[in-house]
């Protein structure tokens, strides 16, 4: 029997059993020759580090392209904008939520203008969210009521007529600024809305501009939006008194008198409003910096977040990695007590075995990433999700799947470097 194994085997064995060592290029083609006659279980095992290698590349691609768009969006408003918004009041012991609160008006903003010497534009806004109507289309989007230097500091572009102007405000005009996404639903595209007559709460407001498109489609977008008079907000939509705001976009003098100017906002305020703490402040002030350090500070943990769960399929592609190894161990436990009586090292017999699962998870690793890859691009041609795939994560992936390989491999490998050739000469 042992002299039939011999002779069935010895083509093979004496390609990677020469003298001392096993050489690199000898356990490679043993390698191949193995997991491919079995295709069908190589396949399979593959399988589980495929899913999990394309699953870190997208998944972290997402959170990574979250990350960027937002970023992208809040920077092209610049970086010496400031925002005061509404904080939250505290009456009978019962504090409001956050941003609910009437504590502005526009005497504060007359009163930054006139003691902040950091500034160079301020503009209060009023916000609501109104069903608009043209004829027999209708949409439901936000409805700003500003002043006309909103347009400079939102880095707000005409595409054709006008912004609102200083007489609007003094007249309490019921005029309208549109944003592309509202001309398009209301009128359809490239159809010039200057002009025409719409209804905002069953009021109607006669459109004086349209704005150009920026391609945002969040839910605070330009160009989803329609733009009115504040004082004609104030009087016909919003419900509130005729001074409250809902918040006030300033644009500092520049980048180097971002903190100063905020600094100055701030006391200011806590003057007026009477308010000696600053942990009880009724507003917020904030500036670019401190919406993108929050944003950054979420989306790392999003992507962290995602990167597990993805993980969490590697680890099932290692454990049947493992399980496809030691079923191998046990099918070729004769092979191995051949290969060590003909001379093969404990050494070589482990590195033979472990070789065949880094493989494993290397042409796992490889198709997981361009599968992954290729899934991102298409995500993000169709405009489902911004999915940005770094050099980073492949190198990641590449790390992650040489990591799975070696310690899901190295146990089957030491176990069949462990077997007593005599005893493995002898298993049935």
């Amino acid at each position: 029997m042992l002299q039939k194994l011999f002779k069935l085997e010895m083509g093979k064995l004496l390609i990677i059993s020469k003298g001392k060592n096993m050489k690199l290029r000898d356990i490679f083609f043993e390698t191949i020759s193995s997991l491919s006659s079995n295709k069908g279980r190589s396949g399979l095992t593959m399988l589980g580090i495929i899913i999990g290698i394309c699953s870190v590349i997208v998944l972290v691609g997402v959170g990574q392209g979250s990350t960027a768009s937002i970023t992208s969006r809040i920077s092209s408003l610049g970086s010496n904008l400031i925002m005061v918004m509404p904080g939250s009041t505290n009456s009978g012991g019962v504090r409001s939520a956050m941003g609910n609160a009437q504590t502005l008006n526009s005497d504060d903003a007359k009163a930054i203008v006139n003691n902040v010497s950091t500034i160079s534009e301020i503009a209060s806004v009023v916000n609501s969210r109104s069903q608009v109507v043209y004829k027999n289309t209708n949409t439901n989007t936000q409805v700003i009521g500003t002043e006309p230097n909103y347009a400079d500091i939102r880095s707000i572009m005409i595409d054709t007529g006008i912004f609102i102007t200083e007489q609007d405000i003094k007249s309490v005009s019921k005029v309208a600024v549109i944003g592309s996404t509202v001309r398009d639903d209301l009128f359809g595209e490239d159809i010039d809305p200057v002009g025409k007559t719409i209804k905002i709460n069953k009021i109607q407001f006669k459109i004086v501009g349209l704005t150009q498109a920026k391609g945002s489609s969040s839910s605070d977008s330009t160009d989803d939006a329609i733009y009115i008079p504040l004082t004609t907000a104030q009087r016909y939509l919003t419900g509130k008194s005729s001074s409250s705001v809902s918040s006030i976009y300033i644009k500092a003098l520049d980048e180097k008198n971002v903190n100063s100017a905020k600094t100055e906002i701030t006391d200011l305020l806590l003057s007026r409003h009477n308010i000696s703490d600053s942990a009880n402040a009724d507003f917020r002030v904030q500036t670019q910096a401190d919406i993108l350090s929050s944003i950054s500070s979420v989306s790392q943990t999003l992507t962290i977040l995602l990167g597990a769960i993805a993980g969490i399929s590697l680890l099932v592609g290692g454990i049947g990695i493992m399980n496809m190894m030691l079923t191998t161990v046990t099918e070729r436990t004769r092979e191995i007590g051949l290969r060590k009586a003909i001379g093969a090292k404990r050494r070589d017999i482990t590195i033979q075995f472990l070789s065949e699962s880094v493989i494993l998870t290397f042409l796992g690793g490889v198709i997981g990433i361009i599968l992954g890859w290729s899934i991102a691009a298409i995500l993000t041609s169709l405009g489902v999700v911004t999915s940005i795939v770094s050099w980073q994560s492949i190198v990641l992936s590449f790390g992650i799947s040489a990591f799975v390989g070696i310690v899901f491999g190295l146990y089957p490998a030491n176990k069949a470097a462990k077997l007593n050739p005599i005893e493995a000469l002898r298993y049935e």
